[in-house]
């Protein structure tokens, strides 16, 4: 792990023992253009003025643009969860147009050539968010994955507007899987969580994930940080107590998720009401209310008022809904959020561009709460364009040091299990594209589950060692996708091979790390080959496994 990612470029390097030797392959590092974009020049104007007069208020001087390849990689992890095939990165390094970028992330996010691969990153994010990587593969499940993976990719395949998309999630019904009658796929979401603990898990994940607020502590004692009191708390679960999660009457029938009356603890359906126990041994009442206070009637019977609907509206419209997804799609490109933890909003935890946070949600809900120009706006702003390598003003801009980021530097991170999956898969010449969308689901997540945990725990959590543990790095080294992409008859070794001179070298760097490499690279490949008696193509080999097991490879940069 990188303990800080901006004491040394050291970090960077391409380390690996072979043959003996240690190899050290030092990047180079090219200028770049940030580019702008009339559609979104509002968004992009109000993010590189709220970014640079905090760099002007700290005496920081930024980076220096990323290399065109370097950027190139960047926008396709983030925007479509893979690297660039060679055709991609060389149709883009061969624009010489000072539009180049923008046609770039509009045609990785609107063009039809990549709808499938956006909505599928997009859904692999959101059904992780939504369902977790476990959810749906425990026998007692009620969720079905195929389910939520339908209407997820559907969703970003047609571009769907997150009020609408967080509105179908709250009051969805009907059944969960595919196929099923009266189908809907947003069931999923909540139907595991509805029925244990009082909704307690569909109060808290619905509060974190559309409001950016953490509630869970508070179903028990007031918040020790903020405002949030307990009684808040059982006012937002009394939205939940009309919904139900039913099982099939057989093992073939689909779960249901569906509303029906409550009629309250107390038996009085025209109040009906939720009871809660202080710490003291007190019980209290409550009826549903929202966080900034709004109240609903309290009838139970649904055709009165549907606290899930009311729910709906109330959240959609609450000034937290919009910084809530502009705060976690900006930590999604940045690695950091204007807010940190980036669910945890509130008066007690202050952004780090308080002004750029409100200005990002005001636009955002302006737009029509389109996502797709959220994404493209931080994808070609000016702080997104940066280099990842510091110079001797900005080293200490490092969150991980416990600092406020200030976003003068690209923070490198780690690639997620998920994009490192996908970009091995371009790398073995997308084989799996011929199979079904099932069964590369079933592969891919067959593949996955190695590396992640489920802590047992009321909210269901799931953690990843998909961080530099030594089960990841056994994978890397003999894994069933790096054999394949460093296997003899793998087509970019075999072209490699046939090329002249360091032809076949310069193609490796720019197919794994988008880059060409540097004189020291190309040298010691040479004495890779003088190593192998001359055999180009086992050289290739030796030097494509090292790049695919380098730091470089694996990190987003």
């Amino acid at each position: 792990m990188v303990s800080s990612m901006c004491t040394s470029t050291k970090c960077w390097r391409l380390r690996a023992i072979l043959c003996g030797l240690f190899l050290l392959l030092s990047p180079t590092w090219l200028a770049g253009q940030s580019a702008s974009s009339s559609q979104w020049r509002s968004m992009i104007g109000l993010i590189d003025t709220e970014i640079t007069e905090l760099w002007q208020a700290d005496g920081l001087k930024p980076s220096s643009p990323a290399a065109d390849g370097e950027w190139c990689r960047r926008v396709h992890l983030d925007l479509i969860g893979r690297i660039p095939t060679i055709d991609e990165l060389n149709r883009f390094l061969n624009d010489k147009s000072d539009s180049k970028k923008q046609s770039l992330v509009e045609r990785l996010i609107f063009s039809d050539e990549y709808t499938e691969e956006f909505a599928r990153h997009w859904t692999t994010i959101w059904s992780n968010l939504l369902i977790g990587r476990t959810g749906g593969t425990d026998n007692n499940s009620l969720i079905s994955r195929e389910g939520m993976h339908k209407y997820l990719r559907d969703s970003f395949a047609r571009g769907k507007t997150h009020d609408r998309f967080v509105t179908e999630l709250i009051t969805a019904e009907g059944t969960t899987q595919p196929g099923s009658p009266n189908f809907n796929g947003a069931t999923n979401f909540l139907i595991d969580k509805v029925n244990q603990d009082s909704a307690a898990q569909a109060t808290a994940a619905t509060s974190q994930l559309f409001l950016g607020l953490q509630v869970q502590c508070t179903q028990c004692h007031n918040h020790p940080f903020n405002d949030w009191k307990q009684q808040k708390y059982w006012e937002l679960n009394a939205f939940f107590r009309q919904v139900r999660a039913f099982r099939g009457r057989t093992d073939a029938d689909s779960p249901i998720l569906a509303d029906q009356d409550y009629s309250g603890e107390s038996g009085r359906i025209d109040e009906a009401d939720a009871f809660y126990e202080l710490r003291n041994g007190l019980l209290k009442v409550a009826y549903p209310v929202f966080v900034d206070g709004t109240e609903i009637p309290k009838s139970g019977y649904v055709n009165v008022v549907n606290r899930r609907k009311e729910l709906a509206n109330l959240i959609v419209s609450s000034p937290y809904f919009g910084k809530a997804i502009v705060n976690r799609i900006w930590a999604h490109f940045f690695g950091y959020g204007l807010v940190n933890p980036i669910d945890d909003l509130g008066p007690h935890n202050l952004p780090s561009h308080p002004e750029l946070l409100d200005g990002l949600a005001e636009s955002f809900v302006q737009s029509g709460y389109d996502l797709r120009h959220l994404m493209a706006a931080i994808a070609l702003s000016q702080p997104y364009s940066l280099s990842s390598e510091c110079n001797a003003s900005n080293q200490l801009d490092d969150p991980q040091l416990g600092q406020p980021p200030r976003f003068s530097h690209f923070y490198l991170r780690q690639m997620t299990a998920e994009q490192l999956y996908e970009s091995l898969l371009v790398l073995t010449g997308g084989a799996d594209r011929e199979l079904s969308y099932e069964e590369q689901e079933a592969r891919r997540n067959r593949w996955l589950r190695q590396f992640t945990t489920t802590f047992g725990n009321d909210e269901g959590r799931e953690s990843t060692t998909f961080n530099g543990t030594i089960p990841q790095i056994l994978m890397m080294f003999n894994g069933e996708m790096t054999r394949n992409a460093t296997q003899a008859n793998a087509g970019i070794l075999v072209s490699a091979a046939a090329m002249n001179g360091s032809d076949g070298v310069k193609s490796l760097f720019l197919a794994g790390l988008s880059r060409p490499p540097t004189r020291e690279e190309i040298r010691i490949a040479q004495t890779l080959l003088q190593a192998r008696n001359g055999n180009r193509l086992e050289a290739l080999q030796d030097l494509w496994w090292v790049i695919l097991n380098s730091n470089e490879f694996i990190f987003v940069h």
